[in-house]
């Protein structure tokens, strides 16, 4: 669940990318916004074309999907992501929240398991994770997501250096991404304290694509 940097965008994926909530008395109005970006944040995604184009960049599945829709305090959506060599075992595994926090900002929180073994490969069947709920998680406070909306995709990215990270001598994690109908960009790094990278892709966003049924 994402420091500038210059890179090159393959033309393959320039090609790819290329309402408030209100409460009435029948109930709350729908979001388009948080609608479509739910929508287009389900389903499974690869980067293997990416892999292939840029040998720098590993083959990862991504598969997300809605959970608990019964709530409306948001929506819940479970994260799994892995090696496509080792597709049953997560490397990541994610719930996130989508919000309406301003008129043309939307919130991802960010959400970790209490007991990851026993929800991995849930995404598949989410009926699996009714008896659970979001006393079940721990936010990962700092780490929020910030997106916006143009004409073709939702941009956005963490804030500052807020989200605390400890992986490979890290002090903190930044993310930066990009929605659209059917391609994810998503860069996550890890800094230290004095700003030097210790992990995550070096060159660019790794782009997952979004796969048929």
């Amino acid at each position: 669940m994402i420091s500038a940097q210059t890179f090159v965008v393959p033309l393959f994926f320039i090609l790819l990318f290329c309402g408030v909530n209100a409460e009435a008395a029948t109930g709350p109005k729908s979001d388009v916004d948080i609608d479509t970006l739910s929508m287009w944040l389900t389903g499974s995604f690869s980067s293997q074309k990416h892999s292939e184009v840029d040998s720098a960049y590993h083959n990862v599945v991504l598969n997300m999907q809605p959970i608990w829709k019964q709530r409306t305090d948001g929506v819940w959506i479970i994260v799994e992501q892995a090696m496509a060599s080792t597709p049953d075992t997560p490397y990541r595994q994610r719930v996130y929240r989508v919000l309406r926090v301003e008129e043309n900002m939307i919130e991802i929180e960010i959400f970790t398991w209490k007991d990851p073994k026993r929800v991995v490969g849930a995404w598949r069947d989410v009926a699996k994770l009714d008896d659970m709920s979001p006393s079940d998680l721990v936010r990962r406070r700092g780490c929020e997501v910030y997106l916006q909306r143009d004409e073709v995709k939702f941009l956005g990215s963490t804030h500052g250096t807020a989200c605390s990270s400890d992986i490979r001598g890290a002090s903190y994690a930044t993310s930066e991404v990009q929605i659209s109908a059917n391609v994810i960009s998503s860069w996550d790094r890890g800094f230290t304290s004095a700003g030097e990278q210790v992990w995550g892709a070096v060159k660019g966003p790794y782009y997952f694509l979004r796969q048929k049924p």
